[in-house]
C-alpha cells in the first residue's frame, strides 16, 4: 500500500484516524469533515482493490480500473455517512466524491501505478508454459 499512498499522505492519515476512532470520529469536528472522509475513501478503495476482495470482473483498461476504484470509494463514503451523527452540508456528497476521485487520479498518474494495478489481477496469459498454469485434471461430477 505504501507504493500508492505512503503513511504520511493525507489519505493514509485520514484512514488511520477514521479506523481508530470509528465510533467517535464525527464528534471531533463541529461539522461533517468531508476532506477526512474523502481521503479515507480513496485509501480504502486502493486497499480493497489490492486485497482482491469481491473483484469479479477484472479491469483491463485505465478507465475500467478508475471505475472500480471510484465505486469502492463511493462505498466507503456511504458507510461513513451512515454512521455519522453530523448533518451533511448541501453539496457535501458531491465534494467528497470529487476529492476521492482526484486522489485516485493522482495515484494512477504517478509513475507506472496504473500498469502495475492492471497487471496485479490480470488473468494469466495462455502463452505461459503449461507448468506455470494451474490445470485441473478432475472431471466435473454430475
Amino acid at each position: 500500500m505504501d507504493r500508492f499512498l505512503a503513511p504520511n499522505t493525507s489519505e493514509a492519515i485520514a484512514h488511520s484516524h477514521l479506523t481508530q476512532n470509528w465510533f467517535t470520529w464525527d464528534q471531533d469536528h463541529p461539522s461533517f469533515n468531508e476532506t477526512l472522509v474523502a481521503g479515507c475513501a480513496s485509501y480504502q478503495a486502493f486497499n480493497r482493490y489490492l486485497s482482491d476482495s469481491d473483484l469479479f470482473i477484472v479491469p483491463r483498461t485505465r478507465s475500467e480500473l478508475q471505475s472500480v476504484l471510484r465505486r469502492y470509494a463511493y462505498d466507503s463514503i456511504h458507510n461513513a455517512i451512515s454512521v455519522s451523527r453530523q448533518t451533511l452540508q448541501p453539496g457535501g456528497y458531491s465534494r467528497m466524491c470529487m476529492l476521492a476521485e482526484k486522489s485516485i487520479r493522482n495515484v494512477l498518474n504517478t509513475n507506472d501505478n496504473t500498469e502495475f494495478l492492471l497487471a496485479l489481477h490480470a488473468p494469466k496469459s495462455a502463452s505461459q508454459p503449461t507448468s506455470e498454469r494451474t490445470i485441473s485434471s478432475a472431471g466435473i461430477r454430475t
